[in-house]
């Protein structure tokens, strides 16, 4: 079977939507006197994410591999306890000409799908009103606030192994977003 067939569609099975059920977010705001805490937590549930396309007939020097290559088969009998294939020998390439399809079918399998479920602390800040200051200055407001933002991915699928579920549509060429700090000074006239 060619899996380029429009009409050959009897090997497909249907894993779930890639778009999530439910979306969201919520924060939580603690106040003590002059100092003010916010969590800003997002979420989604409800979807399938396929894995990254890492696996191929032939590998060169400047790939990176991924951990779950540890757990590939290697020897007669490793099929009993694992689906990942072989990485396979230069003999093995020019033996069997279609092992790139072969490859390609196993990213694209059932095997090669996690949950797109994740929670995220995305944001926390911290701000102090220096009260005191502004009566000093003569000045309405001044408070000092430090944001730390995309903090903590706190709950994905393990099968990810690192791949972010927020991110999974960027194709390869984006990267998630790093964690980032602000501080600043806020001067109310």
């Amino acid at each position: 079977i060619f899996f380029q067939e429009r009409d050959s569609t009897n090997y497909l099975k249907y894993e779930g939507s890639i778009d999530p059920k439910y979306v969201g977010g919520f924060e939580s705001t603690f106040a003590y006197k002059n100092l003010k805490l916010d969590l800003y937590f997002t979420y989604q549930f409800g979807n399938v994410i396929r894995l990254n396309p890492v696996f191929r007939s032939e590998y060169s020097d400047m790939d990176a591999m991924p951990n779950e290559f540890r757990n590939r088969w290697m020897k007669s009998g490793d099929e009993n306890f694992t689906n990942i294939p072989v990485i396979p020998s230069n003999r093995q390439n020019s033996d069997f000409t279609d092992l790139n399809i072969a490859y390609n079918a196993y990213n694209y399998s059932d095997v090669r799908i996690a949950k797109g479920d994740f929670i995220r602390l995305k944001d926390i800040s911290l701000s102090y009103d220096l009260k005191q200051l502004s009566k000093t200055f003569g000045v309405n407001s001044i408070q000092l606030k430090l944001v730390t933002t995309n903090v903590w991915l706190m709950y994905a699928d393990k099968r990810l192994g690192g791949q972010d579920p927020e991110f999974f549509r960027s194709g390869g060429v984006a990267m998630p977003m790093p964690r980032q700090f602000t501080l600043s000074l806020r001067v109310g006239l």
